[in-house]
């Protein structure tokens, strides 16, 4: 814990990192104050009131924890960062598709503004689409939210959330450039981490107020809580080393190469992205059953019920998605034929393999049995913390004979769940876990460059100047 405080010292003691930590904490206190500006024309109050009583596992509770809660009190902020996650997934996706984008990525550095530069304008054309619905079903809800409907109205929220999701996108670039670590990220660590005083307060309140838990519960959760963020930790630092070798190679009068070394593949190389495309695709049936067609259907209610929050078929096709983004993810991130391909033209190889095709297929043999553990590992992260929210609805299984024998002798914290706070959620634990050991990592990279010593002590480190 000493060596943890020292190092922390050192860091502002370098001027230059003193400068960067200071102006990413100006910047998300900037960000912070923002999500307290409630957007003209709506009554928050009554908006809160309205979510607090909506199902916040459907898309509304998963789209307030990318926007740091903006969504519950409708701040400016509302759209939050999502707008940008979307537009950087979708150029990303178009780059394996379209030839032109995928040469303008390897260009390097002009390639990649180019790139960016696009980001920005479908940032804003997606913040402008999404303002829009928001704004048409916010008139026509039955909460009585909107103080003066009509055009008015509209274009106003439109230009409050378009010009509130560009700032964002101001603020998370300029952390990246002047900053430290990955300032869209940090946006979204910033808003998940606010609201775990509150998680933190509704544990209390149920085990000594309300007293709906006993202690033993509350040791339990905060147990597995630590167990959760111990086993991230864990496996966000698992990765399969590949043994590669090159070969010596004279250039000129040098003799080049014949060292040993090693190619990573981690085992969640996809981060949380498998996870918000699964979140997104399983929260459009708790969408439909919102509008007046489907609702007043019996076969849609009974089909679009059954993947419901809870329901085991949820959680079965939750899994499945998860597994297969990661496969879907992976390929596009990680060629393993163009991996194979530059290993060659360099003299490199892998021992007892031989170069080309079958290097290739023994690296995408080793990334599927890897991708198939990360994708399973982000399942049990994702639907342990769901199940101590909502649980599981094992009673609803057919035949009824077995849903009544499951709802008289299964324990009801696995049926109903614990109804813990919506922010212990795997998803958030995975960013928030991930998030600290990339900023941390970047933290200390800094310190080892000016011969300070880092948070995690290894040889070879000169100890900072008392």
């Amino acid at each position: 814990m000493n060596k943890f405080f020292e190092a922390l010292a050192n860091v502002f003691r370098i001027p230059d990192l003193r400068k960067r930590v200071l102006f990413t904490l100006g910047l998300l206190a900037i960000y912070r104050i923002g999500a307290h500006i409630p957007t003209p024309g709506i009554d928050a109050i009554a908006f809160e009131n309205y979510f607090t009583r909506a199902a916040q596992s459907g898309f509304l509770g998963y789209f307030d924890l990318f926007s740091g809660g903006n969504v519950r009190r409708m701040t400016i902020f509302a759209l939050g960062i999502t707008p940008y996650i979307t537009s950087s997934i979708i150029l990303q996706l178009l780059t394996v598709v379209i030839p032109t984008l995928d040469k303008l990525q390897k260009e390097g550095e002009l390639g990649r503004r180019k790139i960016t530069q696009w980001t920005r304008y479908l940032t804003v054309c997606l913040a402008i689409v999404q303002s829009f619905g928001i704004a048409m079903a916010l008139q026509s809800s039955d909460g009585n939210f909107v103080i003066n409907p009509g055009w008015q109205f509209v274009a106003l929220t439109m230009l409050t959330f378009t010009a509130g999701s560009a700032f964002i996108m101001w603020l998370g670039e300029q952390i990246t450039d002047r900053g430290v670590g990955n300032g869209m990220s940090l946006i979204i660590f910033t808003g998940i981490v606010v609201g775990l005083p509150r998680a933190i307060e509704s544990i209390y309140v149920n085990t000594f107020v309300n007293q709906t838990w006993n202690k033993l519960q509350m040791i339990l959760i905060i147990a597995v809580m630590v167990a959760v963020v111990a086993f991230v930790v864990l496996v966000e630092r698992g990765e399969r080393r590949i043994p590669v070798q090159y070969a010596k190679r004279i250039i000129g009068r040098r003799m080049m190469g014949g060292q040993s070394t090693h190619l990573p593949l981690k085992v969640n190389a996809g981060g949380v992205i498998p996870i918000i495309f699964a979140s997104s695709l399983l929260a459009l049936p708790s969408t439909f059953l919102q509008f007046a067609p489907f609702k007043n259907s019996r076969y849609a209610t009974s089909f679009f019920g059954a993947f419901g929050n809870a329901e085991p078929l949820y959680y079965l096709a939750f899994i499945l998605l998860i597994v297969f983004f990661c496969f879907f993810y992976i390929s596009i991130i990680f060629n393993p034929a163009e991996a194979a391909d530059n290993m060659r033209k360099y003299g490199g190889f892998i021992p007892g393999i031989r170069p080309g095709k079958n290097t290739a297929d023994y690296m995408d043999k080793i990334l599927s049995k890897i991708t198939v553990v990360g994708g399973l590992y982000l399942s049990v992260l994702s639907i342990i913390p769901s199940i101590m929210i909502s649980g599981i609805k094992l009673q609803h299984l057919p035949p009824p004979a077995l849903g009544q024998f499951i709802d008289s002798h299964f324990p009801r914290w696995l049926l109903d769940g614990l109804g813990v706070n919506f922010y212990f959620g795997g998803t958030s634990l995975l960013i928030v876990v991930g998030v600290a050991m990339d900023t941390v990592n970047q933290i200390e990279a800094q310190l080892i460059m000016r011969h300070y010593e880092g948070f995690t002590p290894r040889a070879g480190r000169i100890r900072g100047r008392r």
